[in-house]
């Protein structure tokens, strides 16, 4: 009784938050307050101490550096550089904000940041050169969610401090973080193709201008954010990586037990403060509070569906209900439909990772499979105009006509378009794997 109650509360947090507009980790608090403490006689205490510090001082300090870079215009003004690279390709013009995006992503931004500075000046691209609007939101969307997974990105460090609060080692969880990158780099780049080459649309491109202005060039601070970023990122991904090529090094071992992304990025924003890079204030007002509310918020309340046994009963059942061969096209399946109306980082992963050890140990199936596929298939439907991704697409738009036009094309077809690949690539990598 106590576990419907519990999975009745989260979809009455989802369903709350969607209606209301108001943070879905508010209600997800409230509700894990109501159950934690009046039905399964917690202490107050107990219920705070279920709040993932872990996780909400590794994304604060992460996203606490990378503000720096949002801040002093250093994102905005690599990716005018990046598109003006690739202006003389037009009909290659999708790749080219996709790789731009994903790059900007993968230097640390998030999605919702570079998806909110990308999808105006992508979107005014396809005015100017007559590239389709789906097809620009597609490679826009597509870019910011496969680089946001970068595994020193934000979504990433999300992804592996959530596999860590399911009990996945450190080690395992950067290798299950490397499958979900990958995956979702693949996926995009064969939609994109199929777009691209499959639909009139390198036809009706080719013979269009691509008209970019020359940007201007890089001020001294953003040249230092720009190596300070690089830096930090292959110091968090040099050591894991040395730390697997040779598992049996003390001093790799040692150094690598020592390592902490969320340490080494306080470290690197006291430095970028140092050298006046950016104003705190600025920069700490540049922070996701309301991702960070709504992951610990959802965090707490998957706490005490833990604490009441409502993760087990449910791996339980999916375990003895469906066949293993289906079980990750099942997750992905899941994870679309939540993606649809809540935030994949949000609500999805935290609702559906803990589900994955205990399944995954039941049915002898490798537990990165069920993550890549619950990923792929939340990111496959974050463009729909009813999610975050396709909320912040069409308030890029600055036409109301075209807005209404893109509205349609995001939940008709660039949704089921996405949703259908993310199904086949999850069939196939669960059939090959």
């Amino acid at each position: 009784m106590m576990s419907l109650i519990i999975v009745a509360a989260i979809a009455l947090a989802i369903i709350l938050g969607y209606k209301t507009r108001i943070n879905i980790g508010l209600f997800a608090i409230v509700f894990a307050y109501l159950i934690g403490c009046f039905g399964l006689g917690l202490s107050p205490n107990a219920v705070i101490k279920m709040w993932p510090l872990k996780i909400f001082f590794i994304i604060f300090s992460v996203c606490l550096f990378y503000g720096f870079a949002i801040t002093n215009g250093t994102l905005e003004r690599m990716s005018e550089h990046l598109l003006y690279r690739f202006r003389r390709w037009p009909y290659l013009l999708p790749y080219v904000v996709f790789i731009t995006t994903t790059f900007i992503a993968g230097l640390g931004a998030g999605y919702y940041t570079v998806l909110a500075f990308m999808a105006p000046l992508t979107l005014l691209l396809c005015q100017r050169t007559g590239m389709s609007m789906i097809i620009g939101a597609m490679a826009v969307n597509y870019g910011a969610l496969s680089g946001a997974n970068f595994m020193s990105s934000q979504s990433g460090i999300i992804f592996r401090s959530l596999m860590g609060a399911a009990g996945i080692d450190e080690s395992t969880a950067f290798i299950n973080s490397i499958g979900i990158f990958i995956a979702t780099l693949v996926i995009p780049v064969l939609v994109l193709t199929f777009l691209v080459f499959f639909t009139g649309h390198r036809r009706s491109m080719a013979t269009q201008a691509l008209e970019v202005a020359k940007p201007q060039p890089f001020n001294t601070h953003q040249r230092q954010t720009l190596w300070l970023t690089l830096v930090m990122m292959v110091l968090v991904l040099l050591i894991p990586i040395a730390h697997l090529l040779w598992p049996g090094s003390e001093l790799v071992t040692l150094v690598n037990s020592k390592l902490n992304i969320g340490f080494i990025a306080s470290i690197f924003a006291v430095i970028a403060l140092l050298l006046k890079l950016g104003d705190e204030r600025q920069v700490i007002a540049s922070l996701p509070w309301g991702t960070l509310i709504m992951i610990c918020g959802v965090g707490m309340l998957i706490a005490v569906a833990i604490k009441a046994g409502t993760i087990n009963l449910l791996g339980s059942w999916i375990g003895q209900t469906i066949p293993a061969f289906w079980v990750p096209l099942a997750f992905g399946v899941v994870a679309a439909c939540m993606s649809l109306f809540a935030s994949t980082l949000g609500v999805v992963t935290p609702a559906l990772f803990p589900l994955v050890p205990a399944i995954a140990s039941h049915l002898s199936l490798d537990p990165m499979i069920l993550f890549i596929c619950i990923v792929t298939g939340a990111q496959a439907t974050s463009i729909s105009p009813f999610s975050s991704g396709g909320s912040l697409l069409l308030g890029a738009c600055p036409d109301e006509q075209k807005r209404h036009s893109l509205f349609s094309q995001l939940l008709l077809r660039a949704a089921p378009l996405g949703f259908i690949a993310a199904l086949v690539f999850n069939l196939v990598f669960a059939f090959i794997y």
